[in-house]
């Protein structure tokens, strides 16, 4: 019993490593081909001073990374709520750190790095939070055995 029990923790940290390495690259995919995209429609528009402006270009990138990440999280089964949570995770990196950014006391270079590495833990933080989310395999999403979303109804 003691053996199942250790194959089933095994598994069950494997997958929630998984579904963090695979957000990870789908961030880094959305970053990469949606910037790509946006740099060409830059470029055609005439505004190429437009990336000049580091926090439109943070937010931008923020944005090309959550959308990547929240493609993939859809992809593999996951509800509305939980692609919310994530993408308010990605979110909230810029959120803190764009105030200090505009204040002067941080570096362009700081913004953008420091996005990327606060980025993990609050992703993190979202997944320990709904841990047993994402420690199951990615069929239970897909197969109904992922609660779906609450909805609410506005009156």
């Amino acid at each position: 019993m003691i053996g199942v029990q250790a194959s089933r923790a095994g598994r069950s940290t494997g997958n929630f490593v998984r579904h963090f390495v695979e957000m990870i690259l789908a961030m880094m995919a959305g970053m990469m081909l949606l910037g790509a995209v946006a740099r060409i429609c830059v470029l055609v528009s005439g505004a190429s001073g437009l990336y000049d402006h580091t926090a439109l270009r943070a937010a931008i990138m923020t944005i090309n990374m959550t959308v990547g990440m929240a493609v993939w999280m859809r992809y593999r089964g996951h509800n509305s709520l939980h692609i919310a949570e994530m993408s308010g995770a990605m979110v909230v990196p810029l959120a803190i750190l764009i105030y200090p950014f505009w204040a002067g006391l941080i570096t362009s270079g700081a913004l953008l790095g420091g996005m990327h590495v606060l980025m993990l833990p609050a992703m993190l933080g979202v997944m320990l939070y709904r841990r047993g989310v994402y420690s199951q395999h990615h069929g239970a999403h897909v197969h109904g055995h992922n609660a779906p979303a609450p909805t609410a109804t506005i009156r």
